[in-house]
């Protein structure tokens, strides 16, 4: 995962912290893009797009001070850069963590370990049906803000919302290959 970004080709860089950001790389791949992993600020110069992927959302706070991420993180998306946090990455752009989405996010809403489950999401403004979400101690959104949209959500508990070019999901579509979440992150990064 690494190069120049082009028009066709969209440069997006991925946390790299923590969690399976070389599966998102894969997708990426797979759909023209060319990937980063960002480990530290300098990563993070020419991102058309960025992933904040899952893994311990604790582990990754932890990094993202280390590296004095947090500020450039924020000054990217605030410059419009497109988003997608999946998982821990719900959990690292709500209010109480880099401050990206008007939402709160609640850890392990679903149970712990023992209860991560599957489950087929009908998505709002998002084609081709249902997508087949793998939700691994997974948050759902607790409260957000009025610009905040729900895309969709389990038994009323909003489970993927988008806020201007930001969009978060509680799940891992890394794990089953779905790709409509990436693609329309790439869409946002060619507009």
């Amino acid at each position: 995962m690494s190069g120049a970004s082009s028009a066709s080709s969209p440069l997006v860089g991925v946390l790299a912290l923590q969690g399976d950001f070389e599966a998102h790389g894969r997708i990426l791949q797979r759909l023209g893009a060319t990937g980063r992993q960002v480990r530290v600020a300098r990563d993070l110069e020419g991102l058309d797009a960025l992933i904040i992927p899952g893994g311990e959302s604790t582990v990754m706070t932890l990094g993202i001070e280390r590296e004095g991420l947090a500020d450039p993180l924020r000054e990217l998306a605030s410059s419009g850069t497109p988003v997608l946090g999946t998982c821990a990455g719900m959990i690292m752009l709500d209010r109480a963590h880099l401050g990206l989405l008007d939402i709160r996010a609640e850890r392990n809403a679903f149970g712990r370990q023992l209860r991560s489950f599957e489950a087929d999401l009908e998505f709002d403004g998002l084609p081709g049906g249902p997508i087949h979400a793998v939700f691994i101690r997974a948050p759902w959104v607790a409260d957000h803000g009025p610009e905040v949209e729900v895309m969709a959500s389990i038994d009323g508990h909003p489970v993927a919302v988008r806020q201007g070019n930001q969009v978060a999901v509680a799940f891992h579509p890394e794990l089953t290959g779905e790709d409509r979440l990436h693609a329309l992150l790439l869409q946002s990064a060619r507009r």
